[in-house]
């Protein structure tokens, strides 16, 4: 069994509650930080714990912490990014949903840690009732001492309110989300000034992921060193991830960082394998902006070498024989997927999402989902292939924030290793028009047809 960190204390009945939080040991470290650490202590034993953003970036969060500016005299903030809109990711619902204290109290140890006094979790418009659950909670910590005016008579104040969003993927951007907190338009900022000099209301500002926060607790109770033994590299401590697809045991997972890609699959412990016992046909590791991966590059990289749940071992290869981490939206398909389906609707989300800011981004996702439309509906040219590599190209790299490349990525990598059923889609439209026109006849059986023709 894995270690657990996050879930630990999650199926204790009654945890959301905090008596039954406080019983079973929470807000220690809140007490330990304030009691017994200095705010630079608290960000120094981040720093050691390796820990890294997971919300899909994977920057390390105690170097985040040291970039804020704290000789401005200016006010500073915390920022938790709880716009969890990537498709395929629900692990941040999942923590905040049944032990919200957890998020509550590694919310005041980090502000403590940044000098921060005014603190926000921007959560997602959909999860509304999660909304009311964080409000419940941050008012049983405000009674019981923990937020306010003089914090266990440190003389440390902290005030921490919770912001719906208006369900808008735009606003997991980090400079989005200030916009939107600010109640502009969540467009992106161009960079610099980055957030941790000029923030929120031009404060200095850190931004990070639930999941992130949630950790920190554990660190400061147990020091960073013991963080960084966990995992594997420079991929330490543990990992939710989010499972989904054609596995047997989907949910939400909490695995030590290192654990082999087959395992994690396969195993009783976690996804079971298969459901139905069809074939393994591609996994999209880390949300739908990270490349899909076909069979034969899941379970081993390209040299030959196990494929690991670490940041390191999935982008082993770049992206031409590897993918990415990501956020954790573990998304498993069998051979009656169609992968040119599956690529349409992602780059329809995108186009749907796209604030419109950038001209390559908003003129290319809606192109990218009008080609892909045409295939998947059986009036696929030929030239369309190459012309949606072209679009994606252009995309990429040309935006002021990384939703350009999500749009761009998932195209790119479909192509990349499954140009021939796009090649089919074009070649034979009479056989692709029925919606489920892989789940009797899945495409290895068909492939050898259009191996027979030419584009």
């Amino acid at each position: 069994m894995s270690k657990k960190i996050l879930l630990d204390k999650i199926n204790v009945p009654g945890i959301k509650t905090y008596e039954v939080y406080r019983r079973e040991g929470g807000y220690a470290s809140v007490e330990k930080a304030i009691k017994s650490m200095t705010p630079d202590e608290v960000v120094e034993e981040v720093k050691k714990s390796g820990l890294r953003g997971r919300g899909g970036a994977g920057f390390p969060a105690g170097m985040k912490w040291s970039f804020i500016d704290k000789k401005s005299g200016k006010p500073r903030h915390l920022v938790c990014n709880a716009d969890e809109s990537e498709p395929g990711t629900f692990k941040d619902r999942y923590l905040m949903e049944f032990i919200p204290h957890l998020l509550i109290e590694g919310m005041i140890t980090s502000s403590f840690a940044l000098g921060a006094n005014r603190s926000y979790i921007y959560i997602r418009g959909e999860y509304m009732w999660v909304f009311k659950i964080l409000e419940r909670a941050i008012a049983e910590a405000k009674a019981a001492g923990w937020l306010g005016k003089n914090i266990l008579g440190s003389g440390y104040d902290l005030e921490l309110h919770v912001h719906c969003g208006a369900g808008a993927y735009i606003c997991g951007e980090e400079t989005a989300l200030i916009e939107s907190l600010e109640g502009k338009r969540g467009n992106p900022r161009i960079k610099p000034p980055f957030p941790a000099v000029s923030g929120l209301w031009a404060n200095p500002t850190v931004v990070n992921n639930v999941e992130t926060i949630a950790a920190v607790p554990w660190i400061v109770n147990n020091s960073g060193d013991d963080y960084a033994k966990i995992g594997i590299g420079r991929s330490t401590g543990t990992k939710l991830i989010s499972a989904s697809g054609n596995i047997k045991n989907p949910g939400v997972y909490e695995i030590e960082l290192g654990l082999s890609v087959d395992e994690f699959m396969n195993s009783d412990e976690y996804l079971g394998g298969m459901s139905s016992n069809r074939p393994l046909k591609a996994l999209v590791p880390g949300g739908s902006s990270v490349p899909i991966l076909p069979a034969d590059l899941i379970f081993k990289t390209a040299n030959g070498e196990d494929r690991l749940m670490t940041y390191e071992s999935l982008s082993d290869g770049g992206f031409a024989t590897g993918s990415m981490l990501g956020s954790g939206g573990f998304i498993v398909y069998d051979d009656t997927a169609c992968i040119v389906r599956n690529t349409w609707n992602f780059s329809r989300f995108y186009h749907h999402e796209s604030c419109g800011q950038c001209t390559p981004c908003r003129e290319g996702t809606g192109w990218l989902e009008k080609v892909l439309h045409r295939i998947e509906n059986g009036h696929g040219r030929e030239e369309d292939i190459d012309l949606l590599w072209s679009i994606q190209s252009k995309i990429e790299g040309n935006t002021i924030c990384p939703l350009g490349d999500a749009a761009s990525w998932p195209v790119a990598a479909a192509i990349r290793h499954f140009r021939d059923e796009f090649e089919y889609h074009v070649r034979f439209p009479e056989r692709i028009k029925n919606r489920d026109h892989f789940v009797n006849e899945p495409f290895e059986k068909v492939k050898h047809l259009a191996s027979k023709q030419t584009v």
